[in-house]
């Protein structure tokens, strides 16, 4: 079976601790590690080094102006990149916690590898929640991604997570920062204009409680539930699939409606609703778990997710 995290030896590299995450994967550590510890524990403590490239033209060696980006664990190749991309170490990455792990605002909560290693990823919880609904808890989280893999920015997000079903969502931390938030490769990275350009994420925390406080004081009707789970997840492939009326996930999403964990929170809300996109993207989705944390968090369902809030505002506004 093919993975989408990487497997050395036989184990993954990932790591997390306290309670098992969403996704299931990887070994338990302690709930008091420290950025370095946590890099060490996923199997992530390795570098990479750009080599320059060359092209074999009638028996001569000849640079071609890019580089290949090594791993220098085993040598092994991760992409090819251009002569002025700047790598960063993973080290480097995970420091971007220390000062807020330190100071007591966040700990560290998962880690691991992608795709044989072209995407490294933390996860720190911010010590920032809120409960809706007398009981419906969301957790803050801040989601780090550095990328060994050409056409990709280092990349931090703000990713709440429903406690009671581990529902996740990554959502850049305002519209400004979308854009400063991601650090292109042809600069060299640093930690410190990160921070300041996130101001943590104590703000986008929360614009989403108003959002969902918005979303489970309006309900939904028989009618435009079935045109919002088509909607989010339309019919697509082959003319046969065409002819459906109703796309698989769209009838998982119909099922998790009142099937999902924490149904009883604002039940009948386009925020029951949206979570039952978020519930199947999460949980149901895909062929496996991992296949559904690499699609949750930078595939596919990354995207379905950000369209499944923006149409429930929609709908919402409108009732």
């Amino acid at each position: 079976m093919a993975h989408n995290i990487e497997m050395i030896n036989g184990k993954a590299q990932m790591a997390y601790s306290g309670a098992v995450p969403w996704h299931g994967l990887g070994t338990a550590v302690p709930a008091d590690l420290s950025p370095e510890q946590m890099l060490e524990a996923a199997g992530l403590n390795w570098g990479v080094q750009k080599i320059p490239a060359f092209a074999t033209i009638a028996g001569e060696q000849v640079a071609i102006g890019q580089s290949a980006l090594v791993r220098s664990m085993d040598d092994q190749i991760l992409d090819i990149v251009s002569d002025d991309w700047n790598p960063v170490q993973n080290q480097e990455a995970f420091e971007f916690f220390n000062d807020f792990v330190a100071a007591g605002d966040m700990e560290m909560h998962t880690a691991g590898s992608l795709q044989d290693g072209k995407i490294v990823w933390g996860l720190a919880k911010v010590k920032e929640s809120f409960e809706l609904f007398k009981g419906d808890k969301i957790d803050s989280y801040l989601l780090f991604s550095n990328f060994h893999k050409y056409g990709y920015s280092t990349d931090v997000r703000f990713t709440p997570i429903r406690v009671v079903c581990n529902n996740t969502l990554t959502l850049s931390l305002n519209s400004k920062v979308e854009r400063m938030a991601k650090i292109s490769h042809r600069k060299v990275f640093n930690g410190d204009n990160v921070k300041e350009m996130l101001g943590v994420a104590k703000d986008k925390l929360a614009t989403y409680k108003e959002m969902a406080q918005f979303l489970g004081s309006k309900r939904y009707t028989d009618e435009n539930i079935v045109e919002y789970f088509c909607r989010v997840f339309p019919v697509s492939g082959s003319n046969e699939n065409k002819k459906k009326e109703v796309s698989k996930n769209a009838d998982l999403a119909m099922g998790a409606l009142f099937n999902q964990p924490g149904t009883e929170y604002a039940t009948g809300t386009w925020w029951q609703a949206f979570n039952a996109v978020t519930y199947v993207t999460d949980h149901l989705a895909g062929r496996n778990a991992d296949n559904r944390l690499q699609s949750a968090w930078y595939g596919y369902h990354k995207g379905v997710k950000t369209k499944a809030l923006e149409t429930a505002i929609e709908y919402a506004e409108a009732a």
